[in-house]
């Protein structure tokens, strides 16, 4: 019966009824591919388990939930309007899999980025999107409420943009005092933004670059991490005989032409294992 040692009930068919034994080892590896299909996924991202799956990670004490966030807007002529999402997920699941019990939520895509009417900073560049930041701090505020209520006891908000880091604070403080006496908490550790802004920043120094070059936005520090975590949405080729942009350009305080992989993978070791530190401590204080 084929309830009972199926593989080798089925070989001895096919040896009787058929002249080669290529077409046995086809046969066999179809029948086991539903077999491994069937296994659960090793992923950390959220959205590629099944409810089931999801409710086994949480029983097993997968209870840490990491909220990424990044932001849609410009980041000059040659980084993709994407870079924050990229980048936030990337980091994210490299953090998760570090902590060893913690799974990825999607990307936060939609954030403040400034005034609309009129346009300012960012919103002077199409493709730039901005939200309210009431708005912002709703959808983060109800993104954890969910996760809680599933049994996640620690629910953590990783900003990659500078300018929401006041309404990360806002919206874990508020879910704190109203989370007082259950097993929940929120945390937006600073270490993150920390170590890939200010703390990137002295690392390059270090290693003899200027501030000039270095810049606060789409110029090497940004350029080089983007190169590391997602080198398709930078475009490497027109930068490399590109003359030096500016502000005009929608790059800030530096200049990217010198961005290296090699250069942003430093700074991704730096972040990932000053936000594992940071989180674990975090955790353990709770």
């Amino acid at each position: 019966m084929l309830t009972h040692r199926p593989v080798a009930f089925v070989r001895k068919i096919l040896l009787s009824h058929l002249p080669g034994r290529r077409f046995l080892g086809l046969v066999l590896l179809l029948m086991l591919a539903p077999l491994a299909r069937a296994q659960p996924p090793s992923t950390v991202q959220l959205q590629e388990l099944t409810w089931t799956e999801l409710r086994a990670r949480i029983a097993s004490g997968s209870t840490t939930i990491i909220i990424p966030i990044g932001g849609t807007e410009q980041s000059g002529p040659y980084i993709a309007l994407g870079k924050h999402n990229a980048r936030a997920d990337w980091l994210a699941q490299r953090i998760a899999r570090e902590l060893g019990n913690a799974l990825v939520a999607p990307v936060i895509a939609y954030v403040p980025e400034g005034s609309i009417a009129p346009p300012r900073g960012h919103m002077r560049f199409p493709g730039t999107i901005s939200v309210p930041d009431a708005a912002f701090e709703q959808v983060l505020a109800a993104a954890a409420e969910s996760f809680a209520a599933h049994g996640f006891r620690h629910i953590v908000l990783l900003g990659d943009h500078g300018g929401y880091q006041d309404d990360l604070r806002r919206v874990v403080a508020r879910l704190n005092k109203r989370w007082a006496g259950s097993p929940a908490r929120a945390f937006a550790p600073s270490a993150y933004y920390a170590a890939s802004s200010t703390g990137y920043a002295a690392l390059l120094r270090r290693r003899g670059y200027r501030d000039d070059e270095i810049g606060t936005h789409a110029a090497l520090a940004d350029t080089s991490l983007q190169l590391a975590v997602a080198p398709s949405m930078v475009r490497a080729d027109t930068l490399r005989h590109a003359s030096a942009p500016g502000a005009a350009d929608g790059v800030y305080g530096g200049d990217p032409r010198r961005a290296t992989a090699a250069l942003g993978q430093l700074g991704v070791d730096l972040i990932v294992a000053q936000t594992v530190e940071a989180i674990r401590k975090d955790v353990a204080g709770h």
